[in-house]
């Protein structure tokens, strides 16, 4: 018996779609696209390439047929730019929206390129959707927005206050979307994603997330950094669950399920000294120089909650969303890719 995601591939399958990818070049955007050309979907991307990479769309068009390639048409534009929003809207039946300044420490440093990406490219989006008459609009919420709040799990209707400026430009997305399904009519779905990790995720930078960045530091055995004790937790996703509810939101048909928010998870909670002793294990048979490999401890980060667990069970209720991968299947699978492509 197919699950609901199966179920809604093999629909997607014998009745073709077209859909716009925003931040198509990015992490998640260029598994979204993979996902989705496989499925013999249209694809229209559109990324500025501030954060995102033309390496991983020559990924992914290895990865699928030429057939399915010639399916993609990449727009090379901002979402600051009504006019690249518009144009990139045309003809199309479901967006997925990613393109956005992701981080913490990034909204920390720089608070206004972060609102101007973050909320006036989200309006400028959600206006060109909504007058292009796209049928749904998801977004990538975030964790982040649950703040201060104390309470674990964290449910979907019981949030904090922010702890940084990125946190509140998602938590604006979220409002701006309740106001269009209110005021407009316009069907939208917000993912609230925790510690998305996968292959692709950019291991560089000051700003790169802390699964792609220990392990290309494990690799070379260069120093790595845990941010307080170690006893810090967060519930790390795997991207295949990622994709699988972007699908999911984009195509369900139950009145009650849109103009939602809804957590993408697992529901399991892994500490930084387990992570860290995790993708150790997973290297070492690679790596003999991580037999003798430890971490160094610094200062808790600014604007960091302490402890992350999502409850997923709304999105199962209502979306069909059933996680593929727990936190374990995922590294080792994403462990193939870090190595190629870390290893150089």
């Amino acid at each position: 018996m197919m699950n609901m995601y199966s179920q809604r591939c093999a629909e997607l399958v014998a009745t073709p779609r077209t859909w716009l990818v925003t931040g198509v070049a990015g992490f998640i955007g260029s598994n979204l696209l993979e996902t989705l050309l496989k499925l013999d979907q249209s694809v229209v991307g559109l990324d500025n390439f501030a954060t995102g990479y033309r390496r991983n769309l020559d990924q992914v068009q290895q990865a699928v047929t030429p057939a399915q390639w010639m399916r993609f048409r990449l727009i090379v534009g901002d979402i600051c730019c009504l006019d690249d929003c518009r144009n990139a809207c045309l003809g199309v039946d479901y967006v997925l929206h990613h393109a956005a300044l992701g981080s913490v420490p990034r909204s920390l440093e720089d608070p206004i390129g972060t609102n101007a990406a973050n909320i006036d490219g989200f309006l400028n989006m959600l206006v060109s959707a909504r007058d292009a008459r796209v049928q749904r609009f998801v977004y990538a919420a975030s964790s982040s927005t649950y703040g201060d709040h104390p309470g674990l799990p964290k449910v979907e209707d019981e949030i904090g206050k922010p702890l940084s400026p990125y946190a509140v430009t998602k938590l604006v997305n979220e409002q701006y979307a309740d106001v269009f399904a209110r005021a407009y009519g316009f069907q939208t779905i917000g993912l609230r994603y925790f510690n998305i990790f996968g292959a692709r995720q950019d291991p560089n930078g000051a700003y790169a997330a802390v699964i792609p960045k220990w392990t290309a530091a494990m690799i070379h055995n260069e120093p790595l950094w845990i941010n307080g004790d170690g006893e810090t937790s967060r519930d790390f996703c795997y991207i295949a669950n990622t994709v699988q509810a972007n699908v999911l939101a984009a195509t369900v048909t139950q009145a009650e399920a849109l103009n939602q928010i809804y957590n993408v998870a697992v529901g399991e909670r892994t500490t930084l000294n387990e992570l860290f002793t995790a993708i150790r294990t997973a290297l070492a048979p690679r790596f003999p120089h991580l037999l003798e490999y430890k971490a160094n401890y610094q200062d808790f980060r600014a604007g960091d909650v302490r402890h992350s667990l999502a409850d997923i069970s709304k999105a199962q209720t209502l979306l069909g969303y059933v996680p593929s991968h727990r936190i374990s299947a995922g590294l080792i699978e994403a462990m193939d890719w870090y190595i190629k492509n870390l290893t150089v």
